[in-house]
């Protein structure tokens, strides 16, 4: 079968995921393919290009919503399938947030614009729909990376940090973070970032 630009960016974006975007190489997407690793240069530019490629079709994943629902719907609709297609690659989230990596596709182009178009059309000018795509970004980049990154480090500690916080957190040295304490230990960043939708989309509509 006929090696196309979308096999070679799977391959890469499936071993990104699998080892990180600083062991990803050509010659490593060449073996994932079958093929030796000037044939991939028929197919992308150099390794930015690569980058790049496998960052927009984790925006590719993103189904675009029927532009005649309510906008709040559709940067619902949005906005949950992105924070889904992004909890799946944590990497490219990685890769986004550090701009070493753009979705430069015309299929996630058209997932970037589907969500402007929905900020448009709940009455906001165009700063304004800017600045709340790049809210969103931020709540979006937040929510995956504080669920899924870490450092790999798993040092031993004499208290775990639940034990130390419930030890030093006292309702007379520390009385709201003492009332608020349970709740944090048992929100996770599913819950947060549906919160944080609610609390955007909401700020849009009264805005």
């Amino acid at each position: 079968m006929a090696l196309t630009r979308e096999k070679v960016l799977d391959a890469a974006l499936k071993l990104a995921d699998e080892q990180g975007m600083a062991a990803l190489s050509m010659r490593k997407v060449a073996a994932a393919v079958d093929v030796e690793a000037m044939s991939l240069y028929n197919h992308v530019e150099n390794k930015g290009d690569l980058l790049d490629g496998l960052t927009a079709r984790v925006f590719e994943e993103v189904e675009v919503p029927d532009p005649s629902l309510p906008w709040d719907s559709r940067v619902r609709l949005l906005a949950e399938g992105l924070y889904t297609s992004f909890a799946r690659h944590p990497v490219v989230v990685r890769a986004l947030a550090a701009q070493d990596a753009n979705p430069r596709s015309a299929g996630a182009l058209r997932v970037i614009d589907a969500l402007l178009h929905a900020l448009l059309d709940a009455g906001l000018d165009e700063e304004a729909a800017a600045r709340s795509y790049r809210s969103l970004l931020g709540m979006l980049f937040g929510s995956v990376l504080t669920g899924t990154t870490g450092t790999g480090t798993r040092a031993e500690r004499t208290e775990p940090v639940v034990a130390w916080f419930r030890r030093m957190v006292t309702p007379e040295e520390l009385p709201s973070l003492h009332r608020v304490l349970p709740a944090l230990e048992s929100g996770d960043c599913v819950q947060d970032f549906e919160y944080q939708l609610d609390l955007l989309i909401g700020g849009l509509r009264h805005g």
